[in-house]
């Protein structure tokens, strides 16, 4: 990105993707977080996904339900 944005949002980034095109997608949103040092955020209903991110924060009614530390 040229204008290097401080925040990364992605809304569902592979929800209508195959599991190859959508980790395609998930490895440059990371690379991007790491070689730019922007912080990622990550809207997704896929558990398996959310678990490989460092919090997850889960949403009920439009309230947060849960923050959880996930790895270092």
């Amino acid at each position: 990105f040229s204008c290097r944005p401080p925040i990364l949002l992605a809304d569902e980034p592979t929800g209508n993707l195959d599991s190859a095109t959508g980790q395609l997608v998930i490895d440059l949103l990371v690379r991007l977080h790491r070689d730019q040092g922007s912080t990622l955020l990550l809207v997704t209903h896929d558990t398996a996904l959310a678990e490989q991110t460092e919090r997850i924060i889960t949403l009920h009614d439009g309230t947060i339900a849960s923050d959880t530390s996930v790895r270092s």
